[in-house]
């Protein structure tokens, strides 16, 4: 039945359609699956959802789905879904609606994009025949309404409000992402306090693989990397005679999905610029490489693959595409340095030998807080 319910939806199945499926089936029994083959919306949230109910490295987004979350909550808060006034009603404060994103768990660095557009293009890329776009917004006023025609669903000539719902499936997805990331945490600080060093480096290997999730191996290659680099020196200065000692310092230049034109870390004093991949498709390299107009770049991919194979492959695909030899050089030429898993793993040898392993470990754990945006007294509790 449930494997005839995905293919009549045409649904991606995961893990966490099956909760959507359940409180849809609490409010509207026999019309819950009907429902969620009309609405456009709850698709939406299926898809935006996936994330839930792996492990904490999974990629989890919040942005999108707390845009919807802090309309609809202000929508039944004022009992729209009951009432039918909506079409009536003033619109919501754009700084209220902001500052209760923020309030809500993982939204406390959140900015105003999702609500002022990004929410609207993502759903029209799912959903291009789609009539309705989910927010409404007056601009000179700041007022934000969410399109109540995604909202009511008709069946069989009765129609369905169905925001309450999807309240309650925003919140399961919230409280499922807590406890995941809660887990993960604690099995850092349990192995930091109470294993042998042994254990920590095998834990911390065991994140350097094919299958660990984008945002978590960022944050595990730039942990490893930092204090590789710390402990290599160079020696700057504007005259040989005097000339400074000073160490490679490696920094992250934000969240690991930040739209931050292709640097996801920065050395000083040499000014290495740093961009990691799971991808092998060169239009990605290649796009990187243009965003800071062809400076050099070095690219930590998540792969297994041979250093010279990455090289050859990319360059092979390139010369497919393009077709001048000239061209493609430019951009291969660009590419400074490539870290693939087996050179991770090897860089991290070094830092255990160098007795670093306590430390990567506490840089794993401080990103990962700053990343889910843990808040102060969760932090002092996961202290190593």
């Amino acid at each position: 039945m449930i494997s005839y319910l995905y293919w009549r939806l045409k649904l991606e199945h995961h893990s966490f359609t099956k909760i959507i499926l359940q409180i849809l089936k609490h409010y509207f029994l026999a019309d819950a699956i009907d429902i969620f083959e009309k609405s456009e919306l709850l698709k939406y949230i299926n898809i935006k959802t996936r994330s839930a109910e792996k492990e904490a490295k999974a990629r989890a987004s919040f942005g999108n789905i707390y845009a919807i979350y802090v309309l609809l909550e202000d929508y039944c808060l004022k009992n729209f879904h009951n009432n039918g006034n909506y079409y009536n009603y003033e619109g919501a404060i754009f700084s209220n609606l902001f500052k209760r994103q923020r309030e809500l768990p993982f939204g406390q660095k959140l900015q105003n994009h999702a609500l002022n557009h990004r929410l609207n293009e993502e759903f029209k890329k799912y959903f291009p025949t789609c009539d309705y776009i989910p927010i409404i917004r007056n601009t000179e006023t700041s007022r934000y309404w969410f399109n109540e025609n995604l909202l009511k669903i008709s069946i069989n000539g009765k129609f369905y409000n169905i925001a309450e719902p999807i309240i309650q499936i925003i919140n399961k997805y919230i409280e499922i992402k807590q406890a995941s990331l809660n887990d993960f945490l604690t099995t850092c600080k349990f192995i930091g306090k109470c294993h042998t060093q042994k254990d920590i480096e095998n834990f911390i290997r065991k994140l350097l693989a094919p299958n660990t999730d984008a945002r978590l191996f960022e944050i595990v290659s730039f942990s490893i990397l930092k204090y590789y680099y710390l402990s290599q020196y160079v020696y700057f200065g504007f005259s040989k005679d005097e000339l400074n000692k000073e160490n490679l310092h490696l920094y992250k230049t934000g969240r690991t999905n930040a739209n931050d034109g292709g640097i996801d870390f920065v050395m000083k004093p040499l000014g290495r610029f740093y961009q990691v991949t799971e991808t092998l498709d060169f239009k990605k390299y290649f796009l990187d490489i243009d965003k800071i107009e062809r400076y050099p770049i070095t690219f930590v991919i998540k792969s297994n693959d041979d250093e010279k194979t990455i090289m050859k492959n990319i360059k092979t695909c390139a010369l497919n595409s393009y077709g001048i030899l000239s061209i493609v050089d430019k951009y291969m030429n660009c590419i400074e340095e490539v870290f693939n898993i087996p050179k991770l793993i090897h860089v991290f040898d070094i830092v255990v030998e160098q007795n670093n392993l306590n430390e990567v470990l506490q840089e794993i754990i401080l990103q990962c807080k700053m990343e889910f945006n843990i808040q102060e007294e969760v932090e002092t509790e996961m202290e190593i």
